[in-house]
C-alpha cells in the first residue's frame, strides 16, 4: 500500500436475531445466520490480503460480535476500539470520528449500522446511492496522509463485497 493512501473500511454488522428476547435495539445479538456470515467475511478479508490495522465498533451488541467473530475467524490481529458514539451516529458525527483517526493506521475498520454506514459512502465517495445489506463491507481510497484531510467526495470506492454474492468464496 502507497505510504500516503489512506483506507477505510465500512462493516456493517451481520444479521441480528429479532427473536432473542433482548430487551432493546442495542442489547440484540447475531442470529445463527449472521454469526456464520460474520465468520465468513472475517475470512474472506484476510484471504484478499486487506485486513485493517485498526478497527473501532460500535458497543451495540451485534457489532461488537460482528466484529468479534470476523477477527478472530480471519486472524486479523488489529487493535479494537469500542464506542458508543459510533450507535445512531450520523454520517457527519462518524465523518468526525475518521479525521480523529492516528495517521499511524493506514487502513482502519469501523463496524457499524445502517442507515449510516449508505449515506456515510455516498458522502464520502461525492454521491451514488450504496445499500449496505446485514454483513456487508465496503472499502473506501483516499489520497491523502492524514485522517485529518479527509472531506466529503474526497474518498474513491475500491470495492463493495456484500456477503450473498460471495458464498462459494473462501
Amino acid at each position: 500500500m502507497n505510504n500516503t493512501n489512506l483506507q477505510l473500511i465500512l462493516f456493517r454488522h451481520a444479521k441480528s436475531d429479532w427473536a432473542s428476547g433482548a430487551a432493546d435495539d442495542f442489547h440484540r445479538p447475531l442470529a445463527a445466520k449472521g454469526k456464520k456470515a460474520a465468520k465468513h467475511m472475517g475470512k474472506l478479508l484476510a484471504t484478499m490480503g486487506q485486513a485493517p490495522d485498526f478497527i473501532l465498533t460500535s458497543s451495540a451488541v451485534r457489532t461488537h460480535e460482528t466484529q468479534r467473530l470476523a477477527s478472530v475467524s480471519g486472524h486479523w490481529g488489529a487493535p479494537i476500539g469500542v464506542t458508543d458514539d459510533l450507535y445512531e451516529a450520523s454520517p457527519a458525527a462518524v465523518l468526525e470520528i475518521i479525521r480523529q483517526m492516528p495517521d499511524q493506521y493506514r487502513r482502519v475498520m469501523l463496524v457499524g449500522h445502517e442507515p449510516c454506514w449508505s449515506e456515510l459512502t455516498s458522502l464520502l465517495i461525492g454521491g451514488g446511492e450504496v445499500r449496505f445489506p446485514t454483513a456487508a463491507m465496503v472499502r473506501i481510497d483516499f489520497d491523502a496522509r492524514h485522517w485529518s484531510q479527509i472531506s466529503q467526495g474526497s474518498g474513491e470506492l475500491n470495492w463493495f463485497l456484500p456477503p450473498k454474492h460471495l458464498k462459494n468464496c473462501c
